[in-house]
This record gives C-alpha cells, structure tokens and sequence, in this order.
C-alpha cells in the first residue's frame, strides 16, 4: 500500500520547490501530479491520467459557467456602469466623514455583485474612485487602502469565480454557493464602511465631508445603479425560481449586460473587443489552474493523503472549532504568497475531505474559506489588489496601500466570527435554493 507520506512529502517539498522557481501555479500543481502519479503508480497511470481526468473535466457543461460571468463582468467594465453606479453610490453617501470611503466600499459591493474578480474591481474603483477622492483632499491611507479591501468583496458576493471553481471542484451547487455568500458579502461590506468611519473619528483630516445633495439629487441619480440591480436581480431569481442553471444565468446576465451597454450607447467595438479579448485570457488562467488542481488532485487521492489527514484530525483530542481555526491560520499565510484561488484550489483536496469528517456544512466551509483567502489579495508580501491599486495610482507608493489595508483586516476576522456563531447566515439561505 502506498504511504501517505508519498503524497506529504511531494506536496509539501516539491511543489514548493516548484513555486520558488516561479513555475506558474497551474503547470507546478499538474507537474507534480503527473511526476507522482508516475512513481506510486507508473507512467501509465500517469498518461491515462491526463488523457482520461483532463478530458472529463473540460468537457463537462457546468464549466462554462466561468467565462460566462468573467463577460459580463467585462461587458459592465467597458461599458462605464462602475462609473454611474459610483455617481450614484456618492450622492447618497458622501456627506458622511469619510463617505467618499463609504462609497467606494458600497460600490465596490455593487461592482462585485456583477464583476466577481478582485483585480478587475481593483481596477475599475482605481480609475474612477481614487481621482475623486483626491480632488477632495483624502488623505492616500485611506482612500487607497479603502479600494484595495473594498475590492476584495468581487470574490465573496456572488457571482463569483472562486466559488464557482470551488464548486466545480468538490462538487457542490454553485447556486447554493451563490445564495450562500450573499449576506456573508454584505456583512463584510458593512463592516468595512464602519471601519472607514471609524478612520475619519481617529483621523479627522483623512477623510473631510463631501457636499450635501438634495434628496432630489439623491433620488435622481438612482437610475444609475439600475443597471447593476436589474442584473444581479436576474441571475439571484432566475436561479432561485430554477428557470436557469448556473451557466445559463450566467449567459443570461451578459445578454441583459450588452442590451443595456447599447441602449445607453456606451459600448464600442473596440470596447467589445477588448472584453471578448480579456474574457479569453481570463478564463484560460483560470482552466490552467483547474487543469493543473485536478491532476495534483488525482495524485493525492491515490497517496491517501487526504483521507488519512482527515481521520487523523478527526481524531484529534482537541475541538472541532480549534482544527478549524489551525486551518484557516493556514489559509491567511498562504493566500499571503499566492494568489488566493491558486492557494484554494491546492488545499481543497486536502481540507475538505477534513471539513466534512469534522461535520462542517460543505457550503459554509467554502464561504468562509473564501473569505480568508480573499485576505491575501491586500496582505503582503502578494497582496495583488495592493500592487494594481499603487500600479495605477503611480503617485501612491505601496507601502502606503498596505498602511491603509491594515486597518481593513480586522473585517475579516470579525467576519468568520460573526458565521461561526451564526452559521445560519449562510446554510437558510443556501437552503433556499433545492440544486
């Protein structure tokens, strides 16, 4: 019988030797499957495994739920609806100390809710957010460190990426996974807008009053976050009414996300081009990581590994809450080094099998999971968000963003808190949906 420590030891040496020689994460994860499963098994095996595995996965339906939400999400961005739901978002909020801080976590709520990625909301609230709050005096910790973790919240509040992945992965409905992180997703939000609020009452001076709109004002920008509720709306009923799986919502949301783009003249060829062209790229990064997980996967099955971790956990004299805080530890530090789905997908064949011998929910596992990896896009020495916010700020060195991103991390703590204690938050409403 083969050891588990077969799989230990090629999990925890070779691939990271592979890492630090800046192998992609993709290539490193099918490498080290392919070369393992060659020594436990032989090279048969190996072949097979490519030929047979690759082949079940990429020709699966489901899987084109990830390029369907990636254009839709591109659509929206070059077709400015960041820039009116923004406009919209400032007019309610920015009167408040601290409300251009406010807004951008409020919009990048709103952006997420039909982007998904952390990067492209990243981007997007860079480009419209940060020019702003320059203009009325913001002070850079904030109002960088305030688009760089209010990015984060593309990974949480569905439609997203991670756990559309995580759900191809293990198996689950994405559409519980979808209703599940919902309110999970605006907690976190809420949470970081008092934490902008709570910047202004320490530091007065980071973050000055806007000017005061009249409630007409108010209401009339309202129709500019139409856009954005009338495509979230249609994916969350359509899967709710079961009308849709998730890769027709998915086609849905970017059929409603072109129809309003030319109604409202805003997109160009060449801005349609650049979305089909950016999907493209996207959406390749992400099946190489999927192809690279499900090879390492394969190898780690045959060596046992995971299913011997998990009795062993299990086993363990100790409570079920501190298995799943060690674990999450272990989320924090390696979402700081890798990107966070490159990070998910390697640990998932390893903790969730543990989740599950623990008697955890598997969709409240992945939820908050997801919300601890989403840590390492603002936590260095990675920390992308952080570098795609200073890249384009040019004048906002990263030392700064990362000042401003500290004050956000506690967010995410009393997030898990909040889901530990109340895990209802996420199992009623991923209960609501029946696939």
């Amino acid at each position: 019988m083969i050891s588990p420590l077969t799989g230990l030891i090629g999990t925890l040496l070779m691939l990271i030797v592979m890492l630090f020689l800046r192998i992609p994460v993709g290539f490193a994860m099918g490498l080290m499957g392919f070369l393992g499963m060659a020594y436990v098994v032989n090279w048969n095996a190996a072949l097979g495994l490519i030929g047979t595995d690759l082949w079940n996965t990429f020709s699966s339906y489901g899987l084109t739920v990830i390029p369907m939400f990636i254009f839709m999400g591109q659509i929206c961005f070059y077709s400015e609806v960041n820039q009116r739901l923004y406009n919209a978002a400032y007019k309610w909020f920015g009167r408040v100390r601290g409300g251009l801080g406010i807004t951008t976590v409020m919009a990048c709520a709103g952006f997420a809710a039909i982007c998904g990625s952390n990067t492209a909301t990243a981007a997007t609230m860079t480009s419209v957010a940060l020019p702003e709050m320059k203009k009325y005096n913001y002070d850079p910790i904030l109002s960088s460190g305030s688009i760089a973790a209010g990015s984060t919240l593309g990974v949480v509040i569905p439609p997203s990426v991670v756990l559309v992945v995580y759900g191809i992965y293990t198996g689950e409905s994405i559409g519980k996974l979808f209703f599940g992180s919902f309110v999970p997703g605006l907690i976190l939000a809420v949470i970081m807008a008092a934490i902008v609020y709570l910047m202004c009452i320490v530091h007065p001076s980071w973050g000055p009053r806007g000017p005061k709109f009249s409630l007409a004002d108010r209401i009339r920008a309202l129709p500019d976050a139409v856009d954005m509720l009338l495509m979230f709306g249609i994916i969350m009923w359509s899967l709710y009414a079961g009308y849709f799986t998730p890769s027709e919502a998915g086609a849905a949301g970017s059929v409603v996300a072109i129809i309003i783009a030319l109604l409202r003249r805003k997109l160009t060829w060449k801005g349609f081009f650049n979305a089909v062209v950016d999907t493209v790229r996207i959406s390749c990064m992400i099946f190489l990581l999927v192809a690279g997980a499900v090879i390492f996967g394969r190898f780690l099955a045959v060596t046992r590994l995971p299913y011997e971790a998990a009795e062993w956990v299990s086993s363990l004299p100790v409570s079920s809450w501190m298995i799943l805080w060690a674990m999450l530890v272990i989320y924090i530090i390696g979402g700081c080094v890798m990107d966070a789905l490159a990070f998910l997908l390697i640990t998932v064949p390893i903790f969730y099998p543990v989740a599950q011998r623990l008697g955890y929910d598997p969709i409240w596992f992945g939820v908050i999971i997801t919300i601890v990896t989403t840590m390492g896009a603002i936590t260095p020495p990675v920390g992308i968000n952080a570098y795609v916010v200073s890249g384009m700020a040019k004048d906002i060195q990263l030392s700064t963003v990362f000042r401003g991103v500290i004050w956000f991390l506690p967010s995410f703590v009393i997030a898990i808190i909040l889901l530990q204690i109340f895990p209802e938050l996420v199992t009623y409403f991923a209960g609501l949906i029946k696939y």
